[in-house]
């Protein structure tokens, strides 16, 4: 069960509801939810193959300019170069998929078909860094490109909370708390 203070961040994060919400994957320094596990299916039996959906607004502003800096497309050469990391990257899908399929059992749901991708374009292609950071975040050491655009990222927790909850961390503005980058 998600604690209601937790769902209503989320739900300032996001600017909706959120669909599917299991848990808190991660928790920002700041003290909210910057990562939140979802439901392989939404209620309404549709599938949703984002077991780990990046929340924090701040968070996905800056891997958007990652991204639109030519990131990705530098980590898909790479991964067509570099077998090390392609097996690594590969691994990374397996540990998804494989945590996708417990969750879905968790649930009493069907899991996802076996030819559907995991996130951010694995295990072939480099698609969507918010995703492959969400992974990271919520595993740490499991994703090496999402490891290595949360290496990559400013502090986006330092001006305290992205949204304002009752109850919530105070938007204090004093970026404690342990670094991402420690994860």
């Amino acid at each position: 069960m998600v604690d209601p203070a937790d769902a209503a961040a989320v739900e300032g994060q996001l600017g909706r509801p959120p669909r599917g919400l299991r848990a808190v994957a991660h928790r920002c320094p700041c003290g909210l939810p910057d990562v939140v596990e979802t439901a392989p299916r939404l209620p309404d039996g549709s599938p949703f193959p984002t077991l780990y959906y990046l929340t924090c607004p701040r968070a996905a502003s800056a891997i958007g300019t990652l991204e639109s800096s030519g990131l990705m497309k530098r980590m898909q050469a790479r991964l067509a170069e570099d077998t090390e990391l392609a097996e690594a990257y590969a691994r990374a899908h397996a540990d998804y998929v494989a945590r996708r399929d417990r969750a879905a059992a968790e649930a009493g749901v069907a899991p996802l078909p076996p030819d559907m991708q995991s996130a951010g374009g694995m295990p072939g292609r480099v698609k969507c860094l918010h995703a492959l950071v969400g992974h990271e975040l919520a595993v740490p050491g499991a994703n090496p490109f999402g490891r290595e655009a949360l290496d990559a990222l400013p502090k986006w927790w330092q001006d305290g909370p992205c949204v304002a909850v009752p109850g919530g961390p105070e938007a204090a503005g004093d970026g404690a708390g342990e670094s991402p980058e420690d994860a």
